[in-house]
């Protein structure tokens, strides 16, 4: 039975017989021995293996080509070289798929761009082996954050009838004949339906009946945006909870934040470390310090304030009842808090229906949590739990009452204050890497005229 290198690593012992498999990184040849690098994407390093003449095979193993997959029986030894603690000494090397010199991952560095057209090879290199496996345990974190709290995990629909954020960027899902008039009567579902731009609607009927809940699941926008922060497919995180409201929000959602911090920090510690020398000095000490942090609550009142007593020049307008841009919020984070700081009460005109309207009349219960480097990673709000302003707030904003019937009677009956928020799981990605851009942090990520692989 093959035997993880990573496990091999960590827990080894001298003279340990055992098989291991992965792809070849290199190969240094000599006429009595080889030196494999050997790696099976459970950690960066690697595994060196040490092949002597009196292999069978040893004249095809020193012509192995980078990529070439192995599967190698030996005996692990304390290695004499320096930066390694153990390698393995091969008794019998298979060569179970080779590899010419026309594979493209050679031994140089390549550029992100240049990798992200063979998406299908990249997770080999040791950038993106990194923030995938860091992908990997940081969802595997999201599920045990909740599961401790006691939420259910609630899997709401991809396929949707509802537009929850209003703004029309849906995918349509259609049986029909795209060359004929549409008559959604005879369409699959007999109506308009698109994927999903969030579970949130949904994810409020469950909170309704469960108290607190999450959603981890994969939401769709068609908006021809080409930005290194935006994809047609994401993953979104949107817990709700009963009986609760925007303080309570923020709370959670500061916990929230705080843990995968830590998280990173203490269990991808490796990983880690390679993102602070590799991609961004100091990343290891800016995402300790927002571990640390106190959390500031600030009513947006106060920040549009603080942002035009400032005086910087910023590139996009700064009053009162338009919304916060990117600049604004790393200014906010960056150099009026220092750290995270939640903005809390937002002009209602430039929110969703479904957010609770404060008694003044002109905001409503949300709050936005900005963090330095990146500025906004959580939206979130309480939600209007009365019928009667709800209602009116959708005949204002022009939002259609009938499709959302469903909707409208979970007000009707039973309904109390709640709140939740939503997370993009690949913004969180991208600050806890230190990555730039959205479509290298997820494995084939789907953008505008993209969708290969």
């Amino acid at each position: 039975m093959k035997t993880r290198i990573r496990t091999l690593l960590a827990g080894g012992t001298s003279g340990r017989e055992c098989v291991v498999t992965g792809w070849v990184r290199s190969v240094r040849a000599a006429k009595e021995v080889a030196f494999v690098t050997l790696n099976d994407g459970s950690d960066m390093a690697g595994l060196q293996v040490v092949a002597g003449k009196d292999l069978a095979n040893f004249d095809p193993v020193c012509r192995l080509g980078t990529g070439a997959a192995l599967r190698v029986h030996g005996t692990l030894v304390e290695s004499p070289a320096a930066g390694q603690q153990w390698e393995l000494h091969a008794t019998i090397i298979e060569i179970v798929g080779e590899a010419d010199d026309a594979y493209p991952l050679q031994k140089k560095r390549h550029t992100f761009e240049y990798l992200r057209t063979i998406a299908h090879l990249r997770p080999r290199t040791n950038t993106l082996g990194a923030v995938f496996r860091l992908r990997s345990r940081l969802a595997q974190a999201v599920h045990r954050f909740f599961a401790e709290r006691d939420f259910l995990y609630a899997h709401t629909p991809i396929i949707t009838a509802s537009d929850c954020e209003g703004a029309g960027e849906l995918f349509r899902v259609t049986t029909l004949d795209a060359g004929a008039p549409p008559d959604f009567d005879l369409d699959f579902f007999g109506q308009r339906t698109g994927l999903t731009v969030s579970g949130q609607l949904e994810g409020e009927l469950l909170a309704l009946a469960f108290s607190d809940i999450y959603t981890f699941g994969p939401t769709f926008r068609a908006e021809n945006s080409n930005t290194p922060r935006h994809a047609a497919e994401f993953w979104m995180i949107e817990p709700e909870m009963a009986f609760a409201d925007l303080a309570d929000d923020a709370e959670l959602a500061e916990e929230f934040i705080r843990y995968l911090c830590r998280f990173s920090l203490d269990e991808c510690a490796d990983d880690m470390a390679f993102f602070d020398k590799q991609i961004e000095k100091g990343l290891v000490e800016r995402v300790r310090q927002v571990a640390e942090a106190d959390f500031v609550r600030m009513d947006y009142g106060e920040a549009i304030e603080r942002l035009q007593r400032s005086g910087t020049a910023f590139s996009f307008p700064v009053e009162w009842g338009l919304d916060l841009q990117t600049e604004h919020e790393r200014y906010l984070s960056e150099q009026v808090v220092g750290g995270p700081v939640f903005i809390l009460n937002y002009p209602k005109e430039i929110k969703a229906f479904y957010m609770r309207q404060n008694s003044d009349g002109r905001t409503v219960a949300a709050m936005d949590l900005l963090v330095p480097k990146v500025g906004e990673i959580i939206g979130g709000s309480q939600r209007e739990e009365r019928l009667d302003r709800l209602t009116a707030r959708m005949t204002e904003m022009g939002v259609s009452q009938e499709p959302l019937w469903w909707y409208l009677d979970s007000r009707r009956w039973g309904s109390c204050p709640h709140a939740g928020f939503g997370l993009g799981f690949e913004r969180l990605v991208m600050y806890l890497t230190g990555m730039d851009n959205i479509r290298d942090v997820i494995p084939f990520p789907r953008t505008p005229r993209h969708a290969e692989f």
